[in-house]
């Protein structure tokens, strides 16, 4: 299983599989390309049928047109074997002919395949065990806990990456609730945040608490709908939820930043988990490897700060998890 790092990604929105993700396979290939006079992408499945909404033509052109002219194809009725979000990279020479083609899949989390198992560019093998049960039993073994098995598997500088990563999440909180107009899309959707935000805090206080985590989840949501910097948690689409509910841990409960850590690392070890085994792409699995997942990984988290044992941790992931279980994903508009 590979490190929380390839999990906990900061960029910017409005999507990982379909912004992130297609602009990391742009670089790659203008890299190999310097020289081209023309370039060809062309969108299959998914990314086609939704990839206006996400700006997966400017996340591409944005990385290809300083070389060299840019054209776009969108084929939403061509879906490639591998997975739905595939896409073929075409360079030209001044002639009009073909020097190179790449095909290539947009998997989730901002990662890319060319087809096989390892993500292409993806961070080395770092955890032995792969599934919650071993790592629990790992834990009752060691007399430890999740975060603390993350630790010992992850590089010297990890704490200080998962520090980077919840400054990048309180950030996103503080922006959203600050900023007020419409969304880009044609919806045109109003930014809600900010609002509901103040009309939460006059809420009684058993009310309060909800009303708080939700602004807090809606403002890192349209930041990401407006293409600003947040964390894939684990990915754009479900990046507030985790930040949500750390951010009201810390502001409201108080929990001390190291203790933040501490909870992400064990979110971070539930996300990959479902990475490594499952998926957490919507094109492929739907709304529950996104939100269903972000909402596991935040009751793992929660779990744990409240001095949760390991099977305790384990048992609030589940029951965040299957009440998602069959969430489909249905864009409207292609957003």
């Amino acid at each position: 299983m590979k490190s929380l790092k390839s999990l906990y990604k900061i960029g910017r929105g409005p999507s990982s599989s379909h912004t992130m993700g297609p602009q990391k396979a742009a670089r790659i290939f203008a890299q190999r390309h310097p020289d081209a006079a023309s370039f060809n992408v062309t969108l299959y499945g998914s990314l086609a049928a939704t990839g206006r909404g996400h700006l997966t033509d400017v996340a591409i052109t944005d990385v290809l047109s300083p070389i060299a002219p840019v054209s776009i194809e969108w084929r939403s009725d061509i879906f490639l074997p591998f997975h739905p979000n595939g896409m073929k990279f075409t360079s030209l020479d001044a002639g009009g002919k073909v020097t190179d083609e790449w095909t290539v899949y947009s998997i989730g989390g901002g990662d890319i395949s060319e087809g096989e198992n390892d993500p292409l560019g993806g961070d080395a093998e770092v955890y032995e065990l792969n599934t919650i049960a071993d790592i629990v039993t790992w834990c009752r073994k060691y007399g430890k806990t999740y975060w603390e098995y993350a630790l010992e598997h992850e590089e010297s500088d990890f704490m200080d990456y998962l520090a980077e990563v919840w400054k990048a999440m309180r950030s996103s909180v503080e922006r959203g609730i600050e900023e007020e107009g419409v969304l880009p899309g044609p919806l045109h959707l109003p930014r809600k945040a900010a609002s509901y935000y103040i009309k939460a805090s006059a809420y009684k206080a058993s009310l309060q608490t909800r009303g708080m985590v939700y602004a807090y989840a809606l403002a890192v949501s349209e930041e990401n709908a407006s293409g600003g910097t947040i964390v894939t948690a684990p990915t754009c689409g479900s990046s507030g939820v985790v930040p949500a509910v750390l951010y009201y841990q810390w502001k409201v409960r108080e929990f001390s930043d190291k203790r933040i850590l501490h909870a992400l690392a064990t979110a971070g070890l539930f996300g990959n988990v479902v990475k490594h085994n499952a998926s957490i792409s919507g094109a492929e699995v739907g709304c529950q490897g996104e939100v269903g997942v972000a909402c596991a990984m935040a009751s793992a988290a929660v779990c744990q700060l409240f001095a949760g044992t390991p099977t305790q941790v384990e048992y609030a992931a589940e029951m965040g998890l299957e009440h998602h279980l069959g969430m489909t994903c249905d864009p409207l508009c292609g957003l």
